[in-house]
This record gives structure tokens, sequence and C-alpha cells, in this order.
């Protein structure tokens, strides 16, 4: 390991010979220039500008695809991420100066890339979040002295159809997002709005503070907050949220919008294994991160999304997801879905493409899949997953695959 990794490892109670015993540090210092822990990267850095304009169950960290993208590709190449997922790797591409094109199954997800990956006109988007949170706080000021305005009308109450987020939601937070999503057709910048207030609905549930990840069921009484080792009331507004993610959407863009280069982005949605790629369309290599059998329902973490804003939900086509379990059958069918998109896109990679697949392969699935999607397997780097965003205590190890294509 890398000596400032081993310093940072046991600030964190991290025994280095854990990981020293579990993968090959030193391969991957020599043929990669990192060791792979990542340790020395501070939380800042690891969600650095539009990286964390909306949480992500599951994304690997923007660093990692950094070093394998300066390694393999150059400025100029065309990159693919068959499961771009929050568009990580369009994101890290885009700022070396490699075009990249995303395909993602999610609405939502897509909706994510979108915001994050856009070229905008900065004084216009700071005008329009200030200006409908504004007229938020106004309303929640009147929402909160007995409905009436300043003028003593009556202000208008807002319905949902959606039991989902009568339940998840206190009556003056739903008000608020209500009233929010109310007002986003009156801007040009929709999408980015949408987004502020998807990542405020998921912080202003009913849930504990330290449990945002997979709550299971709402918290309506104070409990026990583990996160703040002392006891906690239920989340009663959406507006301190909304407030506090306007101001660190704008100032995310504005750092984006500087580093950003004329590489070209496209994201596509639809079913990896189905859609066409353009037969003009050559792709110089794969980095991606296929979802993890039997570990997450992509759709339904964010369930308040899909419920605030109707995006047309695809579960059934997902591969792999928890809901079908880690079996025999789930094994096979999961190396099948995944075989089908790399056939699938294929057709477009270049002779002898690199390709890196990031998974915890602990069913050891992937040789068979890269075999029988026609790659040859050329090396397998490990590393460490020890400093993940959400509150989960298990540490393990996940591989970077890398094929080529024959």
């Amino acid at each position: 390991m890398l000596e400032i990794n081993k310093k940072e490892a046991k600030k964190f109670g991290i025994d280095p010979e854990i990981i020293e015993a579990n993968i090959d540090t030193k391969k991957n210092i020599e043929i990669l220039g990192n060791d792979l822990t990542f340790l020395s990267v501070r939380e800042s850095e690891r969600t650095k500008h539009v990286h964390r304009l909306h949480p992500y169950l599951g994304k690997f960290i923007p660093q990692l695809v950094e070093v394998f993208l300066r390694k393999y590709f150059k400025k100029g190449d065309t990159i693919l991420d068959p499961f771009s997922g929050s568009g990580t790797t369009l994101v890290e591409a885009n700022v070396l100066g490699i075009n990249s094109v995303g395909i993602e199954l999610s609405p939502f997800n897509v909706l994510i890339q979108k915001v994050k990956t856009k070229k905008y006109d900065i004084p216009e988007v700071e005008r329009e979040i200030k200006d409908a949170l504004k007229r938020l706080k106004s309303f929640s000021y009147c929402l909160q002295n007995k409905g009436q305005t300043l003028f003593n009308e009556q202000i208008e109450r807002f319905d949902t159809k959606s039991e989902y987020l009568k339940e998840w939601f206190s009556e003056r937070a739903l008000q608020e997002i209500l009233f929010y999503r109310s007002i986003i057709k009156d801007y040009r910048n929709q999408d980015i709005l949408k987004i502020i207030l998807s990542r405020s609905a998921r912080s202003a549930r009913l849930i504990p503070h330290y449990d945002l990840a997979r709550p299971k069921k709402p918290v309506r009484q104070t409990y026990w907050c583990i996160k703040h080792k002392r006891y906690c009331d239920p989340i009663n507004e959406a507006l301190k949220f909304i407030n506090r993610y306007s101001l660190d959407t704008i100032k995310r863009i504005k750092e984006f919008d500087k580093l950003r280069t004329e590489a070209f982005i496209e994201i596509i949605q639809g079913d990896s294994r189905k859609v066409k790629l353009t037969k003009e369309l050559k792709i110089d290599g794969i980095f991606t991160s296929p979802p993890y059998l039997g570990l997450i329902d992509y759709h339904e973490q964010h369930r308040y999304a899909y419920e605030l804003f109707d995006f047309q939900r695809q579960d059934d086509l997902e591969i792999g997801p928890a809901f079908k379990g880690k079996n025999e059958n789930a094994k096979t069918e999961y190396i099948k879905g995944i075989v089908e998109v790399f056939r699938n896109v294929s057709k477009n990679l270049v002779d002898n493409a690199p390709i890196f697949i990031v998974a915890n392969d602990k069913f050891n699935l992937y040789p068979e899949i890269g075999k029988q999607s026609g790659f040859k397997l050329i090396d397998i780097f490990h590393r460490p997953v020890l400093m993940r965003t959400e509150r989960d205590e298990n540490k393990f190890f996940e591989s970077i695959f890398y094929f080529r294509k024959v």
C-alpha cells in the first residue's frame, strides 16, 4: 500500500495487513500507479462537484474511473457505459476530454445523468433555483401561520393520490414538496428543480437520520438516533432540505462547468440488451459496473421520485435485482442478461477494445460472462471497499475485470 493510505487506514481503525492479505496492492501500484484503496481521498473529493447532485446507492467513486481512463484511454476516444447508473463514468470521461455514451434502463437515473452532464446558462440556473426557493419559503411561512397569506387570503393546499407519499411524509413536508412540484413548470431548467426536489424528498421522509439508504417503515415517534447518539424526533419539514440542496446544486454545477470539456456525452434510456447503437458509432472501450447480483432493487431505491414525477417503472427488466435473490436460477438468469448486453454493444466496439467491469464477484461469474461475451480476460485488479456513504458496516472487496474484445 502507499504510505499515505497506510496512515489513513490506521486512523480509521482499518488494519493494512488485512488489505494486503486480500489484494495485491503492489501490482496495482506498478501497473496503475495507485493501490486502489483511495483511503486518503477525502469525502469532499469522493463526492466532488456534480457527483453528489443526487444520492445513488451502489455507485463507484470517481477516482476509480479516473485511474483506468487515464491509463487505458486518451483524449478524443469514445467509451461506453452500458449500465450508466448515476453517470459517474460519463462525467469523469468528459473532464478528461473523452467522449462517452451511456445506456440506462431507469428513467429517473437518466434524469440524474442529464442534469449532471448538461451545459447550462449558469446565471439563469441560479436565478431560477433561487426564485423557486423564495416562493417555497413564502408558501411555507403561510402554511405555518394557519394557512393564510399576508393579506388574510387562504393559501392553496395540495393533495395527492399517492398513498406512498402520504405514508412517508409529515403533513407539512408533503405540502411543501407538492407546492414545489407545482411550480416547476414555471421554469426553463425544470430537470434541475426536479433533482433538487427529489434529493430533498429523500431526506425529508419519516425515517431515522441514520437510515437514508434502505428504510423499512416510516418513523412517527421519538427514537434513539445512532447517528447523533441522542433521541431525535421524526422529520417534519422539507423546506430546510430544499434550501440546503438548492444552494448546494448551484455550487456544484458551477464547479463542474469550469472543468467540463467539449467531449460529447450521449445518454440513451433503454434496455442495454436491445438498444441499437448507430453503425457509425465506434466505441474504443467500455468502463462499467453492472448491477450486483441480488443486492439492490434499482427502481425501488428511488420510489419517492417515481411517485412524485410519475416515471414509468421497469423493475421487471432489471438484471439481478434483490427481489429475485441469489439462488442458482437467479445466477443463470443474471449471466444470461449480462452476456446479452455485452454481445449487443460489442457490434460497435473496435477490435481489441479494452473492457473494464467493476464487480463484487463473490460467485465467480465474470470469467464465464466474459468468455460467453467473446472477450479475452487480460487481468483482474482487486480493491477494498471500505468507506461507503451508506451506513453499512460491511466491508468487502471488489474486482475490476480487464477484458479485450477478440
